[in-house]
């Protein structure tokens, strides 16, 4: 059964960010982490639950089976100033009643967070702020923990191995935590933060009221652009941003990078040509237009007039979406968000 991954969204509890604070309040402060699962598992690896020292906690790595004994060995961790890793098994039998569907098993790592740990969580926390792509590393054997940002070990002592590097870059590309091993080095595991998932919608049209919608309930965060005022409207788009720009200028301004999807719906050249030419000139993982196959020949006429090279117009997924035989602006949009999702999780 696979497992969701457990990219943090906004509505994701800052449960590190709650670790530094206990911490300067001046409790003792335990984090347990899931570290590996077999068969099924309600909270997927990299799911952390905080402990503090009085008996609160705060996250959860089940659905409530083991973290009564979860809370009980990290406040002995915290007194010892220990780490420990916890196996748990359930059978078939029991697995209905404590949230495990087929059975299974899960190991979460449970380590006290002392000041050296609090400073590299302090670190994690400045790093997923300013947008870069960061890890958490952690020794099970030691408990000790290191930054991952900015392609290198910025805080702590722990040095990854090239192999366990490079199993790293698989696990940022893939939105995945998980162990990284190697047969020359102590096993780490790498709790992966990727900056947040962007979608840049343009066209404040029917199908990008759904697809706003649609995106932002799976993590994106979501922009509208459309400089047309009766059409991007905070009653027609409540609580999504709406960008009123020209798309180039917005676009230009708003800096995609590989975590975000361009999708362009406005079905008018005037706004969705520039708009095409601007998401060429970045790295974004998805680029979709709306349009039947007629619309999209004539799109393609246009841009090779414009001297677009062909592999940037191979970029364009057109006419938007997966073919699903969507009919409405919703099913249209739920075709779009699929495509979208196969090409952030199985590309390559």
């Amino acid at each position: 059964m696979s497992l969701p991954t457990e990219t943090e969204t906004a509505a994701t509890s800052p449960l590190t960010a709650q670790a530094v604070t206990w911490r300067a309040e001046g409790y003792g402060v335990a984090l347990a982490t899931v570290v590996r699962t077999w068969g099924s598992s309600p909270c997927p690896v990299g799911s952390h639950l905080i402990i503090r020292d009085d008996g609160a906690f705060e996250g959860s790595v089940s659905g409530g089976c083991i973290e009564g004994e979860v809370v009980t060995e990290a406040l002995a961790c915290i007194r010892g100033g220990t780490c420990k890793t916890l196996d748990f098994g359930i059978a078939n039998e029991d697995a209905w009643r404590v949230g495990l569907a087929c059975g299974g098993k899960v190991s979460v790592f449970v380590s006290n967070i002392n000041d050296a740990a609090s400073a590299v969580l302090n670190a994690l926390e400045g790093a997923k702020a300013s947008g870069q792509q960061a890890a958490l590393l952690s020794d099970p054997e030691t408990g000790t923990l290191a930054l991952w940002a900015d392609h290198t070990v910025s805080m702590g002592e722990l040095q990854p191995t090239a192999t366990q590097t490079d199993a790293l870059a698989e696990r940022f590309a893939a939105d995945r935590s998980g162990m990284l091993d190697d047969q020359n080095g102590a096993p780490l595991f790498a709790r992966v933060y990727n900056p947040h998932l962007r979608m840049l919608i343009v066209g404040a049209v029917h199908i990008a009221q759904a697809l706003a919608e649609m995106a932002a309930r799976t993590g994106y965060d979501v922009t509208v652009i459309d400089p047309r005022d009766t059409w991007s409207t905070p009653e027609r788009f409540p609580g999504i941003k709406l960008d009123r720009r020209w798309p180039s200028t917005a676009l230009e301004d708003l800096a995609p990078d590989s975590r975000t999807a361009i999708v362009t719906l406005s079905h008018d050249p005037k706004l969705d040509d520039p708009a095409l030419l601007a998401a060429f000139a970045s790295p974004a993982f998805y680029i979709g237009s709306l349009g039947s196959k007629k619309t999209h020949a004539a799109r393609l006429h246009r841009l090779r007039n414009a001297d677009v090279a062909e592999d940037q117009i191979a970029r364009i997924h057109a006419p938007v979406g997966l073919d699903i035989g969507a009919q409405n602006p919703a099913e249209i949009a739920l075709s779009a968000l699929a495509q979208i999702t196969q090409a952030l999780r199985k590309s390559g």
